[in-house]
């Protein structure tokens, strides 16, 4: 299981008038500054006259919250589009869960991919940091800046956490740094060592240790209310139907696992088809039932026999679709059958416990394979 951290950059444009009063002096402090600025010396609450003696070319930004608003409220509906799980952590920073939905192995060209389609689509600069806990992601963001993209792992953790200064981590804020400093605690990584010591201060203590080691996180709070959820994959022209179905089968698992995490109950089905010569297909059902693995495995073999009307062409992208979630929709769920779904959904649950543990490749159809 991968965790996102994405990190909204800021456009620049000189704004120095607006700061300036009736009689042309200039008044106000900074509230943040770039990278570049930094390298002067520039620092966050330093007066706008101070900061210009120390870089004469300063480009000096007004706040636009307005704008701020609505660039934040256009990332976060497009990161929902690409991962099911999103939490704003404030106007500028989101964390996204992976788990399920992309391979580890596949995280670092999904967040590079990610990090060029929002510049793409939105024209913002991101930064964004990857690891299992959204803490370690978090901080991993701080070193992807500008404009970059980081992954912390299991072999490079300690390589990465070790050297940084304690007072860098987010929830270490002066009182504790002081502590840890009093006891020759001066890195992540000697505090990691330190267990005995930080632990004895108490259960918050106990947690921030925990969450430095990349022991602990905390589940993603979504506030967004999604409407639909779906998985596509685009793949090499491809015309073994037996090979095809296979992979439906592998989506289908793979959205499974998302909308179980959703804890939603979906009503409409849509499978897509896009064949080779730009001809494409689909097929559309509603269903008003209790949601099992199982049922949806087979329904989407079913939607993919149905649309698939070009049996000669080849394949070149899948994707499936399930929206009208029960608790936004007035359908009532079929009372056919119901006892019967109801031991499925507790082996579905079962599933889900399994995969969320030990990862979603831990339980398989045999049909994948």
């Amino acid at each position: 299981m991968f965790l996102l951290f994405i990190k909204l950059m800021k456009k620049k444009d000189d704004d120095i008038e607006s700061f300036k009063d009736a009689d042309g002096k200039i008044r106000g402090i900074l509230t943040t500054s770039s990278y570049e600025a930094r390298a002067y010396g520039i620092k966050t609450t330093m007066t706008i006259n101070e900061a210009l003696l120390l870089c004469p070319h300063l480009i000096i930004k007004a706040p636009n919250m307005s704008l701020y608003q609505k660039l934040s409220h256009e990332l976060h509906t497009f990161l929902c589009t690409k991962i099911p799980l999103v939490e704003q952590a404030s106007i500028d920073e989101f964390y996204g869960d992976l788990s399920g939905w992309v391979k580890d192995e596949d995280v670092e060209s999904f967040i590079f991919n990610l990090r060029d389609e929002i510049k793409e689509h939105l024209q913002l600069p991101v930064s964004i940091g990857a690891s299992k806990t959204r803490y370690i992601a978090k901080l991993a963001t701080t070193y992807a800046k500008p404009y970059g993209c980081k992954i912390i792992y299991a072999h490079n953790f300690d390589d990465f956490i070790n050297p940084i200064k304690v007072g860098d981590f987010a929830g270490i804020g002066k009182s504790m740094k002081q502590k840890l400093h009093s006891v020759h605690i001066h890195t992540l990584g000697e505090l990691i060592k330190r267990r005995g010591t930080v632990e004895s201060w108490g259960p918050y203590a106990k947690d921030l240790y925990k969450r430095v080691s990349g022991l602990s996180d905390a589940p993603i709070k979504t506030t967004h209310k999604r409407k639909s959820i779906g998985i596509s994959r685009t793949i090499e022209p491809l015309f073994d139907r037996v090979e095809l179905h296979r992979r439906i089968h592998i989506l289908a698992r793979h959205l499974s696992f998302a909308i179980l995490k959703l804890d939603v109950t979906p009503t409409v089905f849509h499978l897509g088809i896009s064949y080779e010569n730009n001809q494409k297909s689909h097929k559309n059902i509603s269903l008003a039932e209790l949601f099992t693995e199982k049922k949806f495995d087979t329904l989407c073999i079913e939607l993919f026999t149905d649309a698939d009307t070009q049996k000669r062409l080849h394949v070149i992208r899948l994707s499936i679709n399930c929206s009208s979630f029960t608790r936004d929709s007035k359908k009532e769920l079929s009372l056919l059958g119901f006892n019967e779904e109801q031991e499925m959904r507790k082996l579905t649950d079962s599933t889900q416990i399994l995969r969320q543990r030990y990862g979603i490749d831990i339980l398989k159809w045999g049909s994948e394979f």
